[in-house]
């Protein structure tokens, strides 16, 4: 199985250098891997001599890193003298956050190889390892193995149809004993990894709802929202894609009275979907970046479209609509709730604990299509119907926090 594990992986590397040919994600990801031990070199030349205490976390992409982010800003918080380096996989991870202030170093992470995973812990010299939900490299995991480096998974979630508990899993059942301690989200995880027979496992939650919760605290306004906003209700639509939008566009008509507020930040901000979406809703939409406050009360739509606000728009909002439901699986459903918002989303949300635990608890809400759509909104429109499930969100964050301070206690003591 090796084998053809590390044909596959250069199979990959042959497929994203062409593919970097004509896009641009794939360019970065060839390129941002160029010279990496040099990089590091470098890097490690601005240390100085002093023998350093190093802790690497390494995340796939910038959902992972979201779930990482809190135990990071923890790490160094409680332990200003520890080196953090942070490794991505994806650009969409590195190039967003390829500047973080908590991480010493931010670096791409080498397509795993023996040669590259052995060469980059000689660099790396983490004195622990950690990596954050989904990310199983055999040879990473190997050689910090031989190289007795303290290796954990934190985040995890897992489900029966994942390859390790099928009968042909076995050699992706023996990257999970490369774990010194996995920290699971949720209890039927922890029970999928007993039945193989792993032990050092820990139930700590969503790491994110320790992030999350601190998002209302910072206290990040917009003073521009805030004028569009002003005293009406607002409902924000957050990581929308087209079919969410169409749906929308149904239910805001049939649901909403003319005096709500509507903000859409959609998942993809390339111009052709902007222009989509103002198709779509022509008449009393503005862009944020065209935005005056002068003017910002005179509409009734604002487009959002620009990448970083979302999670702080929630604050003006009344009822959040989450999209992602109608494609690949919902987005975050955290950021709203964390204001207290009720969350509506599609019917593509079984891979998200809190999302099933929303819809039990009466805090969140799925439909199928525009007119569940609208009866969802016309329900949240009744006082105590919306009081009640405002309440439920808000209890999740409240009762889901502290993962990060059990996993630092494992960790560090």
């Amino acid at each position: 199985m090796q084998i053809f594990y590390n044909f596959a992986l250069r199979l990959y590397y042959v497929g994203i250098r062409l593919a970097a040919l004509s896009s641009t994600k794939a360019k970065q990801w060839v390129e941002g891997r160029k010279d990496w031990e040099k990089q590091l070199s470098s890097f490690n030349a601005t240390q100085g001599t002093a023998k350093q205490d190093r802790v690497w976390v390494h995340c796939a992409s910038l959902g992972e890193f979201e779930q990482g982010r809190t135990l990071i800003e923890s790490i160094k918080e409680r332990f200003p003298n520890k080196i953090i380096l942070l490794t991505f996989f994806s650009p969409s991870g590195y190039e967003v956050r390829k500047n973080y202030a908590a991480a010493d170093g931010i670096f791409y992470l080498p397509l795993d190889s023996k040669r590259n995973a052995k060469r980059f812990i000689q660099l790396a010299q983490p004195n622990v390892a950690i990596f954050v939900k989904y990310e199983f490299w055999y040879h990473y995991l190997s050689q910090l193995q031989q190289a007795k480096v303290p290796t954990y998974l934190i985040s995890a979630v897992f489900r029966p149809d994942h390859i390790f508990f099928q009968a042909y899993g076995s050699f992706f059942r023996k990257l999970l004993r490369y774990f010194d301690h996995i920290f699971v989200q949720d209890q039927s995880s922890k029970k999928l990894l007993e039945k193989i027979g792993l032990s050092a496992i820990s139930l700590a939650g969503d790491t994110r709802v320790d992030r999350v919760a601190q998002i209302p605290k910072e206290g990040k306004h917009f003073p521009l929202i805030q004028s569009f906003v002003g005293t009406a209700p607002c409902l924000v639509a957050g990581s929308t894609w087209p079919a969410d939008e169409q749906l929308l566009k149904k239910a805001i008509a049939e649901a909403l009275d003319s005096d709500w507020k509507i903000i859409i930040a959609p998942h993809d901000i390339a111009e052709s979907h902007l222009k989509r979406i103002e198709q779509l809703f022509p008449e009393q939409l503005i862009r944020y970046s065209q935005l005056s406050g002068q003017a910002a009360a005179a509409y009734r739509y604002l487009l959002i479209d620009n990448i970083g606000m979302l999670q702080s728009l929630y604050r003006y909002g009344k009822i959040a609509y989450i999209g992602g439901g109608f494609g690949n699986g919902i987005h975050n459903t955290l950021e709203p709730i964390t204001f207290g918002l009720p969350v509506i989303f599609g019917p593509k949300y079984q891979k998200f604990e809190e999302a099933k635990q929303l819809i039990q608890s009466g805090g969140g809400f799925t439909v199928a299509d525009g007119d569940e759509l609208v009866s969802s909104l016309q329900l949240l429109l009744e006082e105590t119907t919306y009081e009640n499930a405002s309440q439920r969100a808000k209890e999740y964050i409240t009762n889901n926090q502290g993962g990060t301070d059990k996993i630092l206690a494992h960790l560090f003591g």
